[in-house]
């Protein structure tokens, strides 16, 4: 079965983005027509994946890159024995 695509994003960065631009998670929502409580589920890390669509329009209302939007890469942690 195929799975849709979908964009991962770092909460703490939507966030970040957010109080850069000065605004509030209503104006946000509204700005990318997402609900309040779907941004805030996005911002702590209860949802942590976004559709196109849906990506695009956050994007497009922060003003900002795919980059800044995204999970950063996490240092490999050597394992003891290895």
């Amino acid at each position: 079965m195929h799975q849709p695509l979908t964009y991962t994003v770092d909460g703490d960065a939507i966030r970040t983005e957010r109080m850069q631009a000065g605004m509030t998670r209503k104006q946000l929502a509204a700005a990318a027509g997402l609900s309040r409580r779907y941004l805030c589920h996005l911002e702590n890390g209860t949802r942590d994946r976004m559709s196109p669509p849906l990506y695009i329009a956050l994007r497009a209302a922060l003003d900002t890159t795919d980059e800044r939007l995204s999970p950063r890469p996490t240092e490999a942690v050597p394992q003891e024995g290895t």
